[in-house]
Parts: C-alpha cells; structure tokens; sequence
C-alpha cells in the first residue's frame, strides 16, 4: 500500500511542474522535500521558515536534510510576533499562524515561478487534536497542495516511507513549534520563547529524547516520554538548577508523561463535557 502511495503523490506532484515545499526538518517535510525531488529534480525548492519559533537546533536539523536529500534550499526570515491576533495568544493563533506563513511562501513561489506550495499536513493529525491550521491551507485553494491528505497517508505511514527512501529523519521525533509550549491566553514574548528554546536545549544536552517544556508563567512543567522518567530524577538536580536560572521559579514533572497537544486538552475537555 505503501509503495502504491508514493507513486500516486509523486505523480500528483509531477503534475504540478514545479513546486515550494514548506520544509521544516521534520519526519512529514523530508519525506515530502524528497518525493518532491524525486518527482520535479530542480523544479524543486524546500523553503524553511526562521523566525523566533522555530528553534536554532531544528534550523540547522533542517540544513542538514536538505542537503541530503539534495534539493535546492532557501531559508526565509519571518515573526510571528508582529501579527496581533498571534501574540495574544487566542485559541485561534494557529491559523494565524499558518495563513501568515502560507502567504509568506506563496509570495516566494509567486515571485520566483513557482506553480505551487507543498505541506505536509497528514491524516493523522486531524483525528482528535485541535488542528485550526489547516483551515488556514484549506482557504488557500489550488495554490497550496497537501499530498499525504489527499492519499490519506498518516504519520506510521509516512515513517515508513521515510524509512524506504533511506532519509534519516525516519526515526527523528514529533516536533512542534514553540509556541505550543503556552496555555491559551498567555502572551508570547521574544525573552519566553528564548527561556524555553534554552530550556529544551538543556534536556537535549542531558540526552532526552521526546521532550517537551510547556511554560506557564513562572512555571515549568516538564513531559518526557514514561520510559525517561527515573532519569529525569536522577538528574533533578542539574534540571532544577538550569531551569531556575533560566528564571523559572517552580520546576514540574507531569505524570501523564510526554503526549504531543497536551495545552489542548482543557479546551478539548471542554467541547466533549458540552457535546454530551
């Protein structure tokens, strides 16, 4: 099944003629940027977003994978933080978010002859989690193309692929932008993102491996995977201690462990309670 959808999005793409992929470094962007390659060669382009969201470690993840994948890549320079609607931090900051990038690059795509964008948006991530991003690709019409949508590929499968065309992000972890780090409400700020951004790099360091640091106010709450947590333990103090002179004042570990949409779940909670 698998090999029969790389077929159909390589010839989906190939119709296009040339095509911007969003690329990020994640699992979902390289296997897209390399079918995309595969499909167009140098019609091609992977185009990454920089901006205060975006971490410096991922930045450089996705140089790497570019270039071994071997497409053309261009990094643009974009904030978040100057749209209003965003910085705020409302429920609907993801589609502000996304309809802001979307224009970014199909700006790029427009200017530099490109037919269309390419994102990577799967069939998994529609199943329970709050996603009003993609509302924002859906308004974009033909201009914006989701290939793993359209073939209703999800995320086991797309590792899969990865793993098929030898990529190594195959085995990289979920990762998300760092504004999924602040419950709703909680403005973003250029000093909280860089706290966190140190923060997660300093786990990194001490060799977690699916992490994440979610930032309520002078809090810090800490989800690691369930197999990770008598190391976290184990090395409390060293974490106390950094994250405190980040300038956290209370240091958490969450018991439910690591779960990708976790600031969602109140308003999710919520929509169920009112359904029933």
């Amino acid at each position: 099944m698998v090999t029969e959808k790389i077929e159909l999005i390589k010839e989906a793409i190939k119709a296009r003629g040339s095509a911007v992929v969003a690329f990020s470094g994640g699992v979902d962007s390289t296997t897209l940027a390399a079918l995309a390659f595969e499909a167009l060669g140098e019609k091609a382009v992977a185009v990454t977003i920089d901006s205060p969201l975006f971490p410096r470690r991922q930045l450089e993840t996705a140089v790497k994978t570019a270039c071994e994948i071997g497409i053309e890549h261009k990094i643009l320079t974009f904030s978040q933080l100057s749209l209003p609607y965003f910085s705020a931090n409302t429920l609907n900051r993801c589609y502000f978010c996304k309809k802001a990038l979307l224009e970014t690059l199909l700006d790029f795509a427009e200017k530099a002859g490109y037919n269309v964008v390419l994102e990577g948006t799967n069939s998994s991530e529609l199943q329970g989690e709050y996603r009003p991003g993609y509302r924002a690709v859906q308004e974009a019409g033909d201009k914006v193309f989701s290939p793993f949508m359209e073939f209703d590929v999800t995320k086991e499968q797309i590792r899969e692929i990865a793993s098929k065309l030898s990529l190594s992000a195959a085995s990289r972890p979920s990762a998300a932008c760092l504004a999924t780090r602040f419950p709703y409400g909680q403005p973003i700020t250029v000093e909280s993102l860089q706290r966190i951004e140190r923060a997660e790099d300093f786990l990194y360091s001490l060799g977690f491996s699916q992490f994440r640091v979610r930032m309520h106010e002078y809090l810090a709450r800490i989800e690691v995977i369930q197999e990770e947590f008598e190391d976290v333990l184990r090395k409390r103090e060293k974490i106390v201690r950094r994250l405190k002179s980040l300038g956290f004042d209370y240091i958490t570990l969450d018991l439910e462990g690591f779960r990708s949409g976790s600031m969602d779940e109140p308003y999710i909670r919520e929509k169920e309670i009112i359904r029933h």
